[in-house]
């Protein structure tokens, strides 16, 4: 029981420090709905699994990294606004994704998949985080000044060199990347609370970006931690306990708006 605890724990952590580093780009570049949109075509993904008999969480992953390069292309490629893009795609996926859903030929919780099911996580799940997290990392401490740039003025940026749509399309890759592999600890519905509502929290009491990076990342693992305390202590599910305590953390830090 211990060592499954510490793997659950561990897991969670990981996840959140990766949500919180990724988290700032999305409340910086208005990206929420992206995320949104990315959480709902990951159920698409644990649809084609259950219904090929394949492993579902490799078909997420590969849904994920599909949707988002198709995303960063088709915004490229139409006259359409990004929200209404990305309106057409989440629903449009949501809906083909029950569909299939109702004719997996597997016995299944569809809750254990919106809401979470930290249960399931297991030491690959842990190894396959700490890979993303250390990829993510060495993404961000090799393009920090070139993703600033980018939030600020995208025109600007790509006047002065930098690669705009090569950063933007590894930025929305990781992004995937993060949202499918929390699928276990937060569920579909939930997962884009937990990458904007640490950096939400964070900016409130940061002056530099540099602060607002490190203060999502602490809130994000608080967040995670705490939740999973929660449900340990009072019989929660984890992945909402994880949202309520993150909501908890944006709260009390209001007061402290500069």
């Amino acid at each position: 029981m211990t060592e499954l605890l510490l793997t659950l724990t561990a897991t969670g952590v990981v996840l959140a420090l990766t949500s919180g580093l990724l988290g700032v780009f999305v409340v910086w570049q208005k990206q929420a709905y992206f995320g949104a949109t990315l959480a709902h075509t990951a159920l698409l993904g644990v649809a084609l699994g259950l219904l090929l008999q394949l492993d579902w969480q490799w078909m997420v992953i590969l849904v994920a990294l599909a949707t988002g390069w198709g995303v960063h292309w088709l915004l490229g490629h139409t006259r359409l606004a990004a929200d209404t893009l990305l309106g057409i795609l989440a629903h449009t996926t949501l809906a083909v994704a029950l569909v299939l859903l109702s004719h997996a030929p597997v016995t299944f919780s569809l809750d254990s998949f919106l809401f979470g099911d930290i249960l399931a996580v297991t030491r690959a799940d842990l190894w396959t985080a700490l890979g993303l997290l250390a990829l993510t990392g060495l993404f961000v401490a090799r393009n920090w000044r070139a993703l600033l740039n980018l939030t600020l003025n995208e025109e600007l940026a790509f006047a002065e060199g930098v690669p705009t749509r090569r950063v933007r399309l590894m930025l929305i890759l990781l992004l995937a990347l993060v949202i499918a592999l929390s699928i276990k600890l937060v569920g579909v519905l939930l997962i884009t609370s937990l990458l904007i509502l640490p950096p939400a929290a964070a900016r409130h009491f940061s002056r530099t970006p540099e602060q607002m990076l490190a203060g999502s990342m602490a809130i994000a693992t608080a967040s995670v931690v705490g939740g999973l305390a929660l449900s340990w202590q009072l019989d929660w599910p984890a992945g909402p306990a994880i949202v309520v305590t993150a909501t908890g953390f944006f709260l009390l830090a209001l007061p402290f708006r500069r």
